[in-house]
């Protein structure tokens, strides 16, 4: 597919200059760029590699001057890198998925599905499953008896939802991705070990040895719309009550939400984190890289975790924190400047120390 520089600018909303009804193909990075393509200089030292490509046209920050460049034609916009969001959806051709329900897909007869939902090879709905219009669900994905799908959703190959499961509309889940595993939840007839530590933080005397027994998770999984998953992303099923999502969060690779977490509107989980079960997340938080959340915590409004911060308290909206245990990231970065000098003192102490040996007591 290909677009004229006016067409693109009408759909994004920013400003087109030059030979705007040249037409491309294509984005790519300035230096790679050939001459059918969009070239992505989004900042000044983006721009500085345009010369090494073959673009006639860039996507460029308001106030570029683009005709330096040597370009014919420019998008403008006051932020770059927002346009890039909607330029992307344009450019994207899709992953192919045929249309269609596939001759293998196992759908039982119980099972609503809405106009224009394709089921892949090999793909199991179960009993009482209800998908909305629109929606895709790739190879060998399975669908639990009694879930609720809304509109638009895209399920690729390997994604595996639960029984009971209550999904919103526009949902993405990627591959490997989980919704509706039982929860981390098992009990021994006496206090355990890790229960003692809990309580004494760190004396476990007189724990015994036990099994442990299974608590199984009767809740479900109630997830917003415009809710996305990463690969291999899990998040459990509720023990009594459900596991709840709001509108709008995103989350990236491997990360894992046990049981009972509540999360609220426009979060950003990042990477490989981990959050307790029963925590509670406020709305617009982001959640740094590797972060992990405690069991039974808040964590209130607009919230930023750095990457690898560990959580072990609740915290208020609006913080920044870093580090383990977490704290408010200046803080953090105060002690981080001040071990990186501890040599240096010590080393101080140890040449005071050795003065005064060398003088002896005083007459």
């Amino acid at each position: 597919m290909s677009y004229t520089i006016a067409q693109i600018a009408d759909a994004l909303g920013i400003r087109a200059e030059g030979d705007t009804a040249l037409k491309v193909s294509a984005v790519a990075e300035p230096a790679q760029a050939g001459a059918s393509d969009l070239a992505l200089a989004m900042k000044p030292e983006f721009a500085e590699q345009l010369p090494q490509g073959k673009a006639r046209a860039a996507m460029l920050w308001d106030g570029a001057d683009w005709q330096a460049m040597g370009l014919d034609a420019a998008l403008m916009s006051p932020r770059p890198r927002y346009a890039m969001s909607g330029l992307s959806a344009m450019m994207d051709a899709g992953a192919g998925y045929a249309p269609g329900l596939h001759a293998t897909a196992v759908i039982d007869p119980t099972a609503q599905l809405g106009d224009g939902v394709s089921v892949g090879p090999f793909a199991v709905i179960g009993a009482g499953v209800r998908i909305g219009g629109g929606s895709v669900i790739g190879a060998q994905v399975f669908v639990g008896r009694d879930t609720r799908i809304g509109e638009g959703a895209l399920l690729h190959p390997g994604v595996k939802i639960g029984h009971g499961i209550t999904i919103g509309d526009r949902f993405i889940a990627h591959f490997g991705a989980t919704v509706g595993a039982d929860g981390f939840s098992f009990v021994t007839p006496e206090p355990s070990a890790a229960e003692k530590v809990r309580e004494t933080l760190g004396d476990q005397a007189g724990a015994t040895a036990q099994s442990y027994a299974r608590i199984h998770s009767l809740g479900g999984v109630d997830i917003g719309d415009d809710v996305e998953l990463g690969a291999n992303t899990c998040i459990d099923r509720g023990t009594v009550r459900a596991t709840r999502i709001g509108n709008g969060c995103k989350f990236d690779n491997l990360a894992q939400i046990g049981h009972n977490v509540v999360i609220g509107n426009d979060c950003l989980i990042c990477a490989q984190v981990g959050i307790a079960g029963s925590s509670r997340i406020g709305n617009n938080v982001v959640l740094g890289g590797q972060t992990g959340v405690s069991d039974n915590l808040f964590i209130g409004d607009n919230v930023v975790t750095g990457g690898a911060t560990k959580v072990l308290s609740n915290v208020p909206s609006g913080r920044v924190m870093l580090g383990y245990p977490a704290m408010k990231m200046d803080s953090q970065l105060e002690i981080y400047r001040q071990l990186r000098r501890l040599p240096r003192l010590i080393a101080d102490v140890a040449s005071l120390k050795k003065a005064v040996s060398k003088t002896g007591p005083s007459d």
